[in-house]
């Protein structure tokens, strides 16, 4: 099982607006933990990983892992499309609009963007 996802980000409070903007509709509350941000998942533990994002401990610049995504899951294809142009308008950049993929299922809809550090986010549902 995995724990938790941790993610590097040089300014915390851009991260914090970013990813407030849409963790809490899916369910994810905010702790703040020595000034780094712990995104909690719903439900009683175990559920899925918390998600952390965090100043790099070796003090280097943050940077976004070639290959590295995260991907959250919605309730609906229109949760999708609102929290993609949510996170959008909070710093985010598009990697891919929402919508269905020909790599994929039928029913797989998924939408890609970059939080303001360069981290690749996928939001997606498998819900008709």
């Amino acid at each position: 099982m995995i724990a938790y996802i941790t993610i590097g980000a040089d300014d915390i409070p851009a991260a914090e607006r970013f990813y407030s903007a849409f963790l809490p509709a899916l369910g994810y509350r905010l702790e703040h933990y020595h000034g780094d941000l712990s995104y909690i998942p719903p439900g009683e533990p175990p559920t899925s990983p918390d998600f952390y994002i965090k100043s790099p401990f070796n003090g280097a610049p943050a940077s976004a892992g070639n290959g590295t995504m995260v991907a959250f899951q919605a309730n609906s294809q229109q949760q999708v499309r609102d929290l993609h142009a949510t996170a959008l308008s909070e710093g985010g950049t598009d990697d891919g609009a929402p919508g269905f993929r020909d790599a994929y299922s039928d029913n797989f809809y998924v939408a890609y963007l970059r939080d303001p550090q360069g981290n690749k986010l996928a939001l997606f549902t498998t819900n008709p």
